[in-house]
């Protein structure tokens, strides 16, 4: 899927001004250029609808952003402008809205400024009313306010358009859930409907005979090519076994093929199976592909966990990574909690080159084979997790911490140490009373500020651990 947003811009100021301070429009639409090309430097598809100064123009914006489809639109308050202005903007294109309010520099020359100069920093004067306004509609809004080169307000402005890019991902996007769930996991039960409802998109529901058939077909010079590229990209340990190596990398062209059919963005899967079936054998024979196709972009995640598939796919598209994780254990003489996961981890967020290990047992999981084991890059991390309430609702949880050096087991999983500047059973008493669930994302870089702006799009409470 194309991740690009599309971010609608207006501009527009009171157009009883102009003929009163002839030197005022021009001086506002320099600085409605400059937003523009601005927002044209994100990764985002700019649709620029111009300046506008009374309510029919705004009328004929509206129009134009409707039909665009934004993501986000985003209304620059260069001096006063009323709320007609906007509002018919924000109530036909049901796509949220920014407003910002960004004056020319840090201050005015207060002891030569005219008033025609004034009103070039006067886009603070309409926020309040826009806000009225638009809360008695039942609009939502934000805003970020400064000047046109403040960097920190710019930040702020980066947060909304990434987050904009994840609300299009998940609204259009198709998520394979694959299997059935793991017997007695209750906090991993999904109700489909509420996925739709909340975060918008498909769920796609896969027999692991969907697999089958493609791995069936899956030819002996397309496992050699797959076990070349993935020789290339893991260290391969002397305790895989040929047979096991030649096996994922069968699966793994299969699951290729699976993701292209059905279109997928994400992928949720788990199989039991019995005795050595070939279910048994696609299930454990997932691990490899499943970190390939997280690795470009496709997060797979195991134990049917959907819901930690979508925090995967946020962190991703937020450039984060995003690896499937649990807690391993506490380590209180360092004050270190221990996470990570078996099974497949985002090998773009590896210390190093990742392992390939081979297992003779899956722990609590039927099958054998290869597992990817690898240590998170040190430095800053944030966790992200989708919890439920009792009324059905889903929330964000997420928290800020780093990854630090230590030791590590070798028993191939992902692993990481993340010090979270606190007493490790304090803090993580405090995670897990947020309702998180035993399983979520892990990125790199602290990206809490983009999750606010995530939440607020996707109309979703965002818990914060510190």
């Amino acid at each position: 899927m194309d991740r690009t947003p599309t971010i609608g811009l207006v501009a527009g100021g009171l157009g009883a001004y102009w003929p009163q301070f002839p030197d005022l429009l021009p001086t506002l639409r320099q600085s409605a250029a400059y937003v523009s090309e601005r927002i044209s430097g994100y990764d985002a598809e700019i649709v620029d609808v111009g300046f506008i100064s009374d309510a029919q123009e705004g009328a004929v914006a509206a129009e134009k952003l409707r039909a665009a489809g934004c993501d986000l639109i985003v209304g620059f308050l260069t001096t006063y402008m009323t709320a007609t202005m906007l509002m018919p903007i924000a109530q036909r294109s049901a796509a949220p809205v920014l407003l910002i309010n960004l004056q020319p520099t840090e201050s005015m020359d207060h002891a030569t400024v005219d008033t025609g100069q004034w009103l070039a920093y006067c886009g603070a004067c309409p926020l309040p009313e826009m806000a009225n306004a638009f809360t008695r509609a039942g609009i939502e809004f934000r805003s970020v306010s400064g000047f046109l080169r403040d960097e920190r307000a710019w930040a702020k402005i980066g947060n909304w358009i990434r987050a904009a890019s994840v609300r299009k991902v998940l609204r259009h996007g198709r998520h394979g859930l694959m299997g059935h769930l793991y017997p007695g996991m209750y906090d991993v039960s999904t109700d489909l409907t509420m996925v739709n409802a909340q975060f918008g998109g498909h769920v796609e529901v896969l027999e692991y005979d969907d697999l089958r058939v493609r791995v069936d077909k899956v030819t002996d010079a397309e496992v050699a090519a797959k076990t070349a590229e993935a020789s290339e990209i893991f260290e391969v340990t002397e305790s895989v076994n040929a047979e096991d190596f030649a096996w994922g990398a069968k699966v793994a062209v299969g699951l290729d093929r699976l993701v292209t059919d059905f279109g997928l963005d994400s992928l949720a899967y788990y199989h039991r199976g019995l005795d050595g079936e070939q279910h048994e054998r696609l299930a454990a024979g997932m691990i490899l592909g499943a970190s390939l196709l997280t690795a470009r972009g496709v997060p797979a995640a195991g134990e049917f966990e959907l819901r930690t598939s979508l925090a995967m796919l946020i962190m991703d598209v937020l450039g984060a990574g995003g690896s499937f994780t649990e807690f391993q254990a506490l380590d209180f003489t360092r004050g270190h909690v221990e996470m990570g996961h078996d099974g497949p981890g985002h090998l773009a967020i590896s210390a190093g080159k990742p392992l390939l290990r081979g297992l003779g047992v899956f722990h609590g999981k039927r099958g054998w084979g290869v597992s990817v084991e690898f240590d998170v890059a040190h430095g800053p991390v944030t966790l992200l997790g989708v919890g439920q309430t009792r009324d059905g609702r889903y929330k964000l949880i997420a928290a800020q911490g780093d990854v630090v050096d230590g030791p590590h087991m070798k028993i191939g999983n992902t692993t990481s140490r993340v010090d979270f500047g606190r007493d490790p059973g304090e803090w993580t008493d405090e995670w897990s009373a947020s309702g998180v669930g035993h399983h979520w994302a892990l990125g790199t870089g602290h990206r809490i500020a983009d999750l606010r702006a995530v939440a607020s799009l996707l109309d979703m409470p965002l818990t914060e651990v510190g």
